[in-house]
């Protein structure tokens, strides 16, 4: 039982929400990351149009508004960030290619930089700071990892199809199974939350 529902969380991480379509269908930046060793493909549907989600995207980032999953996963493995943001932030809607967007403390020099934005059509994001500083100062270790958040409308006031999708390729072997073994079921706790977290903040509130 343990096996099978490993397998299960291991496969929704790769495929939560999305289809199979949306798995195959090429996504801005997706030749960043060259021949990936994991990809993982999420999507939902917010009734909501793709103006009124991307302020809630431009927005995220570590001490920025949040990557929008519940608190309680927010206390329990990022103590130190702040609740993901409830409403649009003014400040934070100036993002430009270019721009660094963290994901950790400053001292952890962990983030990511915009490669490419398309306001209210995608959105790319490139790391290759997501391992631990040691790791990365002495060569132990790398990633080349990618996000991508993209909008689609889906016509007759249907509301937007949001699809997010990351990919990554990673050295040496064992961080591909670790990835593997923890990160991806994982995933599926983080990307969830994520998809549910942008759909409250932007459907309107009736």
């Amino acid at each position: 039982a343990a096996t099978f529902a490993y397998v299960v969380m291991n496969r929704l991480g790769h495929t939560y929400g999305s289809t199979a379509r949306e798995r195959s269908t090429p996504l801005p930046g997706d030749s960043v990351v060259v021949k990936p060793h994991c990809v993982c493909t999420h999507a939902t549907t917010i009734a909501a149009t793709p103006e009124q989600i991307w302020p809630w995207l431009v927005q995220m980032g570590w001490h920025r508004g949040g990557w929008y999953t519940a608190r309680w996963v927010d206390r329990v493995l990022f103590p130190a960030n702040w609740p993901s943001a409830d409403h649009i932030v003014a400040e934070w809607q100036e993002l430009q290619p270019g721009a660094y967007v963290p994901d950790g403390a400053p001292e952890t020099h962990c983030g990511f930089t915009v490669l490419a934005l398309h306001p209210a059509e995608s959105l790319v994001l490139h790391s290759t700071s997501h391992l631990p500083r040691s790791w990365r100062a002495s060569g132990i270790a790398a990633l080349d990892w990618t996000w991508v958040f993209s909008l689609r409308p889906l016509g007759d006031d249907m509301g937007t199809r949001f699809l997010f999708r990351w990919r990554a390729r990673m050295r040496p072997w064992w961080l591909r199974v670790l990835c593997e073994a923890v990160v991806v079921p994982a995933d599926l706790l983080m990307s969830r939350d994520m998809l549910r977290g942008v759909r409250s903040r932007a459907e309107p509130k009736t």
